[in-house]
């Protein structure tokens, strides 16, 4: 985060993100979701991106080998993210 945000608007990004809860909105997305998460991401754990993946109809999760919650260019887990995501959309256009 060190790289992405200030520490002033870290804090308030966490405060307002700790009490939002849409889990129960969840079932209600009808279009593609892919959802990917960091395996050792250090902000939210790979648990809650399973999660929000498991709540949404048809969901897509893909889990990525990296500590980083915003990954950075240049780790591996970066080009992957990438290539997931042009792989769904391509796979998904039109629907």
């Amino acid at each position: 985060m060190l790289r992405t945000v200030s520490p002033d608007d870290a804090w308030r990004l966490q405060s307002a993100f700790s009490v939002i809860d849409v889990s129960d909105l969840l079932e209600k997305v009808k279009v593609p979701t892919l959802v990917l998460h960091a395996r050792d991401d250090n902000v939210a754990p790979v648990e809650s991106g399973r999660t929000m993946a498991a709540g949404i109809p048809g969901a897509h999760f893909i889990e990525l080998e990296s500590q980083n919650h915003i990954l950075l260019e240049g780790e591996p887990a970066f080009e992957e993210f990438i290539d997931h995501v042009r792989a769904f959309i391509a796979e998904t256009a039109g629907r």
